[in-house]
């Protein structure tokens, strides 16, 4: 029996999703998972610890429409990733529209995805 609690459903990305950097106008990375609270990216390179981001991303909902998404999250770790030039990178979501959170919430729980 697994001993990790999480207190919000995620759900595995299964195709590449990018991420921009808002700030930047750059691809940071692209999901491997999201929660309503937050997402693990697997970066490029390593984001600035402990750092805040305005990101964007691209969702589809399950008509195939494409949902853009402006999200402002918290960097909170980061572990080098088996594959050269990958950083694992866990954010926390720290400001989001209420209709995006609600796109967001409907997307976790979809099914069709590998829940995690």
């Amino acid at each position: 029996m697994s001993s990790e609690f999480r207190r919000a459903k995620r759900r595995k990305v299964e195709h590449r999703i990018e991420v921009l950097d808002l700030m930047t106008e750059r691809v940071v990375g692209h999901l491997s998972d999201l929660s309503e609270t937050g997402m693990l990216l697997i970066a490029n390179q390593a984001l600035a610890s402990d750092g805040l981001y305005q990101l964007r991303f691209k969702l589809a909902d399950p008509h195939g429409h494409e949902h853009a998404l402006e999200i402002g999250a918290h960097e909170l770790w980061s572990d080098a990733a088996a594959a050269p030039g990958q950083v694992w990178t866990g954010l926390r979501f720290i400001d989001m529209s209420p209709s995006d959170l609600l796109f967001v919430r409907s997307w976790v729980a979809a099914p069709g995805g590998e829940h995690v």
